[in-house]
């Protein structure tokens, strides 16, 4: 008798997980997480390994967006149907909402919310939820409630003013159109044309919203009230809380015992002249080593904030709350207290600080050999701007430098010059964006804004803070010990796509299918060199790159050109950098305040964490800048310029003044009465009867019809026609009218 021996037979799910598959599955069910899709796929056990594998490799292609805790979507893509959040409405009256979860980089579609014939209720207003039900519509998305879930959490940040038809709030968000309507005994004793914060309330009053005021946060005739407005719009965290103050107050100097003493190497610091910390110090020399001829040592030390912030805190909690401190033109919103930042973790001149620092050895082409943390102790020798430093490397040193001082700058310019030929050969993005600098008067009103001079002593200090950063993340790779990466993925391809069809529309060859790195981008920038469009380039090159965040999978450092990349230079400002140390500590056994347990198994949580305060201190230095330069500009409204387009959108363009870097929009309507076309491949808005083309790059003559401080928006209306609308207004001139004006 033969024993048949059973077949085993094939798991069915198996072929069905491929990415495509997957993909197709998340554009039926947006935001569906791993679970779900498993459930869907019929997945069991191990075979579940293979769908997070490819959730992940489609993350890092862009070809999904998401999390695991929050799910995942296909770019830009909105669910069947959602919660939603009423913001306002457009110019029609049509009430506009937005998901009260958006994942997505850019900007959610516009949502129009159409009414429902069996709403008896009250017409609903701005801050309220409700759960529709979403279909694509020509231009906008439709949504038809469900339910109304009633008002949301949701405060309106504005400025009260007193009309003759009673109180108004006007929101600072430039997107909203909507006034709310307060009562007298809603105003909580707020003046005329205070900052105030409020709650929407149910219900209208003559045909507005109502709110309530809830908080008064002051004038806005009062200096420095343009940064105020920023950190209230972003929730930026101010009030450091009693238990931290009190933790930060009691810490004492280091005490040198135990570590390694560096206070007889001469150390400096460079940095902005209106720096406000001072958390990195470099140094260099030849090394003497007769095997290493031609090379060169460097030292970058740190300050030690992981000796001061303790895991688990009351410090470190808020520390992790805030994420990094934030930067206006008037003040700084600290992650630490200024008792730790602006003193004991800031390295002055002279005075014993607490560091922990990374050894380097370069060969004489500038490629590293090796390198070691250390845990020390030093002494900065001194105290330098960038400008101070870039006289000395251009032979003209101040005359108050110490010769100390002047040998470290003559020996870090030294090493500078080797390691830039292993910079050049790793080919790292090299974008031309210019910083803007604010300076403010003594009124708190802007008096200048200009550009920052770009200084080579700037790169210098750039480099030395790089290499410093990969050193961080190869020890911790090494040590196979957790961390918190630097990452930056390369472009999605629909980006790609779209910045080869605006290079062929201005007669640049490319290739769509190449392998892109970094070194392509600056081929790129070298070709615009020399034409129309090479001031422009920068701007279109930045908006084709992947957002750069925190995560604690390595996806390695496309602009950088870096395998791997950590922040470990900026403890004081970044709690990205404060893990690094921490990690850094435990994997090289240099005191038991390293990273925790708890912390190693969260990392992903703080990496995601980290990354939302970083985007959301980024908007608020934007919005209060953009605040800024409209108070600034708002005394010159009717003035002409010459402007660059830097943007095209199908309802306008915006355009930057060049000496300022104001930008605005020119509205499409202040384009003429011709319809104009948006070419997306052209980056181009072109008229249907006398095809006048505006596209980006080109510059055009202005009038600034508009500046609003309090939204930060500047707009503008077209200067002189162009010929080609010259031409077509003159062919339809009416023979008689009266002189000086023209009947169309």
């Amino acid at each position: 008798m033969t024993i048949k021996k059973k077949k085993k037979k094939p798991n069915p799910t198996t072929p069905a997980i491929d990415e495509a598959r997957v993909k197709a599955l998340l554009q039926e069910q947006p935001n569906a997480t791993k679970r779900d899709l498993s459930k869907i796929l019929g997945l069991k056990g191990s075979d579940r390994i293979g769908l997070k594998r490819i959730l992940k490799d489609l993350r890092a292609k862009g070809d999904i967006e998401g999390s695991r805790r929050h799910g995942y979507a296909l770019p830009g893509a909105l669910p069947e149907v959602g919660v939603l959040e009423i913001i306002g409405q457009d110019t029609d009256g049509e009430l506009l909402a937005r998901p009260t979860r958006w994942d997505g980089d850019e900007e959610p579609p516009k949502i129009i919310v159409v009414p429902s014939r069996e709403d008896k209720g009250p017409a609903m207003g701005r801050g309220e939820k409700v759960l529709a039900r979403l279909s694509e519509a020509d231009d906008a998305w439709e949504a038809r409630v469900i339910k109304r879930l009633g008002a949301s959490a949701h405060r309106v940040l504005g400025v009260l003013t007193e009309t003759p038809t009673g109180l108004r709030i006007a929101p600072i968000d430039r997107k909203s159109r909507t006034e709310f309507s307060v009562e007298n005994r809603d105003r909580a004793g707020a003046e005329h044309n205070e900052l105030v914060l409020a709650e929407p309330l149910a219900g209208r009053s003559t045909g507005l919203p109502r709110a309530k005021v809830i908080e008064r946060l002051g004038s806005m005739s009062a200096p420095r009230s343009i940064s105020l407005i920023a950190i209230h719009a972003h929730g930026i965290p101010t009030d450091f809380p009693d238990e931290v103050i009190a933790q930060a107050e009691a810490a004492q100097p280091v005490d040198p015992a135990g570590r390694t003493d560096l206070r007889n190497i001469p150390l400096i610091t460079i940095d902005p002249k209106d720096a406000r910390d001072h958390d990195d110090a470099i140094w260099a020399a030849p090394d003497p080593s007769p095997r290493n001829p031609g090379g060169w040592i460097a030292l970058v030390a740190i300050a030690d904030v992981a000796h001061y912030v303790k895991p688990g805190s009351a410090l470190d909690r808020e520390a992790y709350k805030r994420g990094n401190s934030v930067y206006f033109p008037d003040r700084v919103v600290p992650m630490l207290p200024e008792a730790l930042s602006a003193d004991l973790c800031s390295l002055k001149e002279g005075v014993d600080r607490a560091c922990l620092a990374v050894r380097m050895i370069f060969d004489k082409n500038g490629a590293k050999k090796r390198h070691e943390f250390i845990r020390g102790v030093m002494r900065s020798a001194s105290r330098l701007s960038y400008a101070q430093a870039q006289r000395a490397f251009g032979g003209h040193p101040d005359k108050d430098l110490t010769d100390v001082a002047k040998q470290t700058l003559a020996d870090v310019w030294g090493c500078y010059q080797t390691l830039i030929q292993e910079r050049e050969k790793r080919s790292p993005l090299d974008l031309d964006l210019p910083e803007r600098r604010i300076v403010l008067g003594d009124d708190g009103k802007v008096r200048s804004i200009a550009f920052r001079e770009r200084l080579e002593s700037m790169k210098l200090i750039e480099e030395f803070m790089v290499l410093a950063n990969v050193a961080a993340a190869e020890s911790l790779e090494n040590a196979r010990n957790p961390l918190i990466y630097r990452v930056h993925d390369k472009p999605s391809k629909e980006k790609i796509f779209g910045l080869g069809d605006f290079l062929m529309s201005i007669g640049l060859s490319f290739d769509k299918g190449q392998v892109m790195l970094s070194g392509t981008f600056n081929r790129i920038l070298k070709r615009a060199k020399g034409t129309p469009h090479e001031l422009v380039m920068n701007d279109v090159v930045l908006r084709t790159q992947a957002q750069a965040v925190y995560a604690s999978d390595n996806l390695g450092h496309f602009g950088l050109n870096l395998r791997r990349y950590a922040h470990f230079t900026s403890p004081i400002r970044r709690y990205a950098d404060l893990i690094v140390h921490r990690a850094l500590i435990k994997a090289h056994k240099l005191g038991n305040d390293g990273l925790t347990e708890r912390e190693q198994r969260t990392l992903r949580e703080i990496a995601d964490h980290i990354s939302m305060t970083e985007r959301r201190a980024m908007a608020a230095e934007r919005d209060s800048t953009d605040r800024y330069v409209a108070a600034y500009m708002e005394d010159r409204v009717g003035e002409r310029f010459d402007v660059r387009i830097t943007g095209v959108t199908r309802f306008g363009l915006f355009v930057r003044i060049p000496d300022s870097g104001a930008e605005g929009l020119v509205p499409v309507r202040a384009l003429g009465t011709e319809f104009f076309k948006h070419d997306e491949k052209a980056h181009a808005l072109i008229g249907d009867r006398t095809n006048t083309k505006y596209k980006l790059g080109d510059v055009i003559s202005v009038k600034l019809a508009e500046a609003a401080p309090l939204t930060g928006g500047l707009r503008f209306d077209l200067g002189e026609p162009s010929k080609a609308t010259k031409d077509f207004k003159n062919r339809f001139r009416p023979k008689k009218g009266p002189k000086g004006r023209r009947h169309y």
